[in-house]
């Protein structure tokens, strides 16, 4: 079972959750640190960022939600596939754990990360209440189509990213709304691959919106 750290709600009561994904290489202590810059506008929110299950070759203290060798769509899609379980078991877990349902959800992901959120939130039974996508894509389009759940998604993008060019955005941003999802967007000139304070405050309005 994976794991990492937490940040309770301010008001001591937990009603809504924010499980944070992080980047390949990186772990949980990384996307905790949004916990703090967001819980005064979600007192009533708890926030978890666990650590993905492999480590990491190379990187100290980093982990990977799969091995990357190639950014292509097939490794891709089989790569957050074999990660997909894993996440899910724990996301069953955090809900179980806070008495809360998908609704009181929401997934937060930064690049790897976000392939994870994309890859696992439309794929549940029951809908979560969004995604937020900083820096992604999507892992898998094929087996979006369907009737499954459709949660609303918030994509944050820098135009300079050297690591997942802002094509991939528009990419991610087209096939979901092809899907049928309700997606917001933002790109941020001259961002690399990073989250700036624009990305922040609309992740923290986002979030507001569809939990708080």
């Amino acid at each position: 079972m994976i794991d990492g750290p937490r940040e309770g709600p301010l008001s001591g009561t937990t009603r809504s959750l924010v499980i944070l994904l992080h980047g390949y290489g990186s772990n949980g202590d990384d996307l905790i640190a949004l916990a703090p810059l967001w819980a005064p506008a979600l007192p009533d929110t708890a926030f978890v960022a666990p650590n993905a299950a492999e480590i990491c070759p190379g990187a100290p203290e980093g982990y990977q939600w799969w091995g990357i060798s190639s950014l292509d769509r097939g490794a891709r899609a089989a790569g957050a596939a074999r990660a997909a379980p894993t996440l899910d078991h724990f996301i069953d877990a955090e809900l179980a754990r806070h008495g809360l349902a998908e609704d009181r959800l929401v997934l937060v992901g930064f690049s790897q990360g976000t392939m994870m959120a994309l890859q696992v939130g439309p794929r549940r039974h029951r809908a979560v209440a969004g995604i937020i996508g900083y820096s992604g894509m999507l892992a898998d389009e094929a087996t979006l189509s369907g009737d499954g759940p459709k949660p609303p998604v918030l994509l944050i993008h820098g135009d300079a990213d050297p690591m997942i060019p802002i094509t991939a955005f528009h990419q991610t941003r087209d096939a979901l709304t092809a899907h049928g999802f309700a997606v917001e967007t933002h790109v941020s000139r001259g961002l690399g691959h990073s989250i700036d304070g624009d990305g922040l405050r609309l992740g923290a309005a986002f979030l507001a919106r569809v939990i708080a």
